[in-house]
């Protein structure tokens, strides 16, 4: 009777966990800094993956004006100005990030068409850029090896299809609001398990770290 007892005390308490997991924490973190109604706001890029199986939309605060912000913003990527979070972490990969503390004559130049990389294999287009305002990126891309492929093509059994949104509002003088959207598409659906698990409190992990970079770095006015 006892053992029982603690069975079923044990299932309640991981289902009390998940049922909390998926109601408060989840939601918490796929809209982290966002006010009312923002996370439901169409966006530029939304577009192109159009019916997303995985989205989130972040958004913060910079009392920087726009076009500070854009500086730092548009040297984003391996080779470039690294990504404002966790270089220890994201180096695990192997990747060789090193996050500028100086804005880069050389990194000011970015332009519609061009590619920013999130890894010395996978280069993410620039679809759309609208200087101060709008960068959109987008990749379809190998979940497991990060190599660019076409979804499109029956051979391919696995892909990624996502975009990264950043729009800036300078909304009073000197304070801008930065939301960031990432919506995907993906197969195997299998992946699904994988998204949950793993890939959503990661990209939660590092894209709220790189927000806080990009902050402190543009009201820093270095």
């Amino acid at each position: 009777m006892g053992k029982k007892f603690g069975l079923i005390f044990g299932a309640g308490v991981i289902g009390t966990a998940l049922a909390g997991y998926a109601l408060v924490v989840r939601p918490w973190h796929l809209h982290w800094g966002t006010r009312e109604g923002e996370a439901q706001l169409p966006l530029p890029g939304d577009e192109l993956v159009p019916h997303p199986m995985y989205e989130t939309t972040r958004a913060m605060t910079i009392h920087a004006p726009a076009p500070r912000v854009w500086q730092w913003l548009i040297q984003i990527g391996v080779g470039r100005g690294g990504f404002y979070t966790y270089d220890a972490l994201e180096n695990t990969a192997g990747l060789g990030i090193h996050s500028a503390d100086q804005i880069r004559p050389e990194w000011q130049t970015l332009q519609a068409g061009d590619s920013i990389h999130i890894s010395p294999i996978t280069p993410l287009k620039v679809e759309r850029l609208e200087a101060n305002h709008v960068l959109v990126l987008h990749a379809v891309m190998n979940p497991f090896t990060g190599e660019i492929v076409d979804a499109a093509d029956p051979s391919t059994s696995a892909f990624l299809d996502w975009t990264w949104a950043f729009v800036l509002d300078e909304v009073v003088v000197r304070t801008t609001r930065l939301v960031v959207r990432v919506r995907a598409n993906y197969k195997p659906g299998a992946l699904r398990v994988a998204a949950l698990a793993l890939l959503e409190p990661v990209h939660f992990l590092m894209e709220r770290g790189m927000l806080q970079g990009l902050k402190r770095r543009a009201e820093n006015g270095n």
